[in-house]
């Protein structure tokens, strides 16, 4: 069975001051089969995924995000942005609810306050400006202000005339929200959030935009799109995008802004009716962005400004609606297995952590325990391999359960096995990942062991013991488990021989 054996080192920000642009990801949670906020956190550290945004404040991934470092942009959902416009208390109960609650253990340093709603929750702008204003508030009355700072992704769609960067402007009817917006955030030092997509501007262009221009892909000069105004050269679409909000805010009078993306990337797979939605595009288009941010490019009116922006997104969401392309935007599967390999060569320091042969062998989420046990008793048995660590008071004793101790008998086995796709199996109880499952001081076979320990990955759920736990212990000393033991290494030596 063909497998991964490249592991996806997404970004790490190579900042060296806080003003640097930075690479983070969007975590969608619309898949059938959603990992558990502590397997998509074992992800990120995998990853060197230093920036990562919600499209809520669930509860469950903020607790597992705590003591991470990992900065987190959590966001108000749509449907609750109207009692939080229209009321002070709401806004506060819900900035201690989902933001007191969990700083600073966990690094919240932004809100979102809704996605797009200008353009897919009309009903609600009138209490945008409001909303901003009273999280804020609430901000201010908990000293986290300065720490924390509010915005709103706004649709690029917003801009009208986007080229030549140097004409655009806002859609003049949303000047009565826009305005008062852009004032909050001037004099709260946020940015300006717009989500852009480079893939809708050419699919939606009829031919006029280049595909390459799209991409990234390097054109020659008279290839370039020229500013007839201003006669800079654009050598992409996201760059002029960029340009066309800083000089669609100075039509309004003001100039001291940042704009940070909050969504872009490419889809890798789509209907018929979407040929260019294609791995080859995806990994062409996120790896060009990946390497212009961490450069700290920045575009042709603000060179060397590096442009913080979000890739969209963590994982391919096969429950969304429409067309196929919306399902698969995503840099890993819900198995954290990427969907390519980003190309970083060229990024600097980013690949200073390059982990492309790092795989692991672990326990298949809902396997039978009952398998799982006669698997891990064949491991540490006919399959040679030292169980010493699962011992009680030994670094992978704890959580003292028959899936993580599966995955550490699995996973050594594998890497005895040279990481041979065929020996991460065990009659079908087991599976590869790129996903690190060393925790505190239990260190995987092959994990990078570095930068501090792997926080533990083991769900809540997967703490509670089997109704027969006695059976899978079987490092201890008795009689009985002896005979039990060489029963079911007689068993499944043949299962798995």
């Amino acid at each position: 069975m063909a497998v991964h054996i490249l592991l996806l080192l997404l970004a790490v920000s190579v900042a060296t001051a806080d003003e640097d642009a930075f690479i983070g990801v969007n975590i969608g949670t619309d898949l059938s089969d959603m990992p558990h906020p502590t397997q998509v956190v074992a992800l990120l550290k995998a990853q060197q995924i230093r920036h990562v945004r919600l499209y809520d404040a669930d509860r469950g991934m903020l607790v597992a995000l705590a003591n991470t470092g990992i900065k987190v942009a959590v966001s108000v959902p749509n449907e609750q942005l109207l009692g939080i416009g229209q009321s002070n208390s709401t806004a506060a109960n819900w900035v201690s609810r989902n933001i007191v609650a969990h700083y600073p253990a966990t690094n919240i340093t932004t809100i979102c306050v809704g996605s797009e709603v200008l353009t897919t929750l009309p009903n609600a702008a009138p209490v945008l400006v409001n909303a901003l204003k009273f999280i804020h508030s609430a901000l201010v009355a908990s000293n986290l202000d300065h720490q924390i700072k509010v915005s709103t992704p706004l649709s690029s769609s917003l801009i009208l005339d986007s080229f030549p960067p140097s004409q655009a402007f806002f859609n003049r009817s949303w000047n009565p929200v826009l305005v008062p917006m852009l004032n909050f955030l001037q004099s709260t030092d946020s940015s300006l959030m717009l989500n852009i997509y480079p893939y809708y501007d050419y699919m939606q262009s009829n031919g006029v935009i280049p595909l390459d221009y799209a991409l990234f892909k390097p054109l020659p000069p008279n290839k370039e799109a020229v500013d007839s105004n201003t006669l800079v050269h654009y050598s992409n679409v996201f760059d002029a995008m960029v340009d066309a909000a800083y000089f669609a805010m100075a039509f309004l009078n003001f100039t001291n802004i940042p704009v940070m993306v909050t969504e872009s990337g490419w889809p890798s797979k789509g209907d018929s009716n979407e040929p260019d939605a294609t791995l080859e595009n995806a990994n062409t288009y996120n790896s060009n962005l990946i390497r212009h941010v961490l450069n700290q490019t920045g575009t042709p009116k603000h060179p060397g400004i590096g442009v913080s922006t979000y890739i969209y997104e963590l994982y391919n969401e096969d429950n969304k609606p429409g067309p196929l392309s919306e399902k698969n935007w995503g840099l890993f599967d819900a198995n954290g297995d990427p969907v390519y390999i980003l190309r970083l060569t060229g990024s600097g320091s980013v690949l200073a952590n390059d982990t492309t042969n790092q795989t692991y062998c672990t326990a298949r989420d809902g396997a039978d325990p009952k398998m799982l046990q006669a698997a891990l008793d064949w491991a540490c048995g006919p399959g040679k391999v030292d169980c010493s660590g699962l011992l009680q008071g030994q670094p992978c004793y704890e959580p003292d359960n028959v899936i993580a101790h599966a995955t550490y008998a699995f996973d050594t086995y594998y890497h005895q096995m040279r990481k041979d796709p065929a020996a991460c199996n065990f009659n079908g109880v087991a599976a590869i990942t790129t996903s690190d499952p060393s925790h505190g001081s239990c260190i995987f076979p092959g994990s990078l062991g570095k930068n501090g320990t792997m926080a533990n990955i083991t769900a809540p759920s997967l703490n509670s013991t089997i109704s027969d736990s006695s059976a899978y212990k079987i490092y201890g000393s008795g009689s009985l488990r002896s005979i039990l033991t060489v029963i079911r290494l007689l068993v499944w030596g043949v299962v798995f021989l």
